[in-house]
């Protein structure tokens, strides 16, 4: 099984976890518009990608020592480097040392064993913006979340700078070869939706021979997604895309409690969950729903059960091939 999977931030590190247990040709493309905390800096004192998505997708992807995990995780206390993950420098330096992003991560993922491998969504030097409902523009991923929660205006749209941003040629390939495509989770505008405003890469993805899943998040995001459904999810996809990429939606319908989703709500994030009027209304766009408890909590953070959908995954592939 060939999976290609689009996204970013923690969301997709997890997912990733879960399907390395059922495939080694996963290729995972991830956004590189991200301008804040230390891939920040990095970004702008090297002029190189932003790392930290690399990263986490590295570290989820790797078949290394558990010591290993956490040198590559460890950020430092103190010092010019405070809050600087040691990963970040490592990629870094391998991207220095090699003077290609495409030859550093081949050799970051013969050093790691990665289950696939991690690819940037452009090698170019790309910023997100986001235009808003009140027709404010906002350029920066780190500033748009912060800007409409201040403002209390929703984002219509974005869009990246330059407009007109490449893939890699191995994206491409990849894409063309897949036999499933997964879109997130993860940050709805800020990394699931970049990677599909890349030049091409809807049209690629609708013309592609695999079947292909939305994993929708489980909390809406203050600043994002404030009290999106499963179906407005979709939808905003659709705006930045095609009403034809698509296949099925993979969405959680089971309750959470209060207790635990009270962390959430204290930072304004509700719970996002399908329901009968929402299943009717993808269904009659052509969009299949697998709906089921795909909530997974550990130490009081919401995740996505990767085992599960790793597994779900799986079975479908097995009966597209005996059908």
């Amino acid at each position: 099984m060939k999976i290609v999977v689009f996204g970013g931030g923690t969301g997709l590190s997890i997912l990733l976890r879960g399907l390395k247990n059922y495939t080694r040709d996963i290729s995972a493309i991830v956004t590189v518009a991200d301008n804040g905390g230390g891939s920040g800096v990095l970004r702008e004192d090297l002029g190189m990608l932003p790392p930290g998505d690399m990263r986490n997708c590295i570290i989820a992807l790797a078949d290394i020592e558990p010591t290993m995990i956490r040198l590559m995780q460890h950020r430092f206390k103190d010092g010019y480097l405070k809050g600087q993950s040691f990963g970040n420098l490592f990629i870094a330096a391998m991207y220095e040392i090699f003077g290609s992003y495409e030859h550093a991560l081949n050799e970051i993922g013969s050093i790691f064993r990665l289950a696939g491998k991690v690819l940037p969504m452009t090698l170019q030097d790309a910023q997100l913006q986001a235009f808003l409902d009140n027709g404010d523009c906002i350029l920066g991923e780190k500033d748009i979340p912060e800007y409409v929660r201040t403002t209390g205006c929703g984002i219509n749209k974005v869009s990246l700078v330059p407009e007109l941003c490449m893939p890699m040629e191995e994206t491409v390939k990849d894409i063309n070869e897949a036999d499933i495509i997964v879109l997130g989770p993860g940050s709805l505008y800020t990394s699931v939706i970049p990677n599909i405003l890349v030049n091409g890469i809807p049209e690629l993805i609708c013309q592609s021979k695999a079947t292909v899943f939305y994993i929708c998040n489980l909390m809406t995001q203050p600043g994002e997604t404030d009290n999106f459904n499963v179906y407005d999810h979709v939808n905003a996809i659709i705006k930045h895309s095609s009403k034809y990429m698509i296949d099925y939606v993979i969405a959680n319908d089971q309750l959470i409690s209060e207790s635990q989703i009270e962390n959430y709500k204290f930072k304004g994030a509700k719970q996002v969950m399908i329901d009968g009027d929402q299943i009717r209304r993808l269904e009659e766009m052509n969009i299949k729903v697998i709906s089921s408890n795909f909530v997974d909590i550990r130490n009081n953070y919401i995740r996505h059960n990767s085992e599960k959908i790793g597994k779900l995954l799986m079975n479908y592939t097995k009966e597209k091939n005996m059908a």
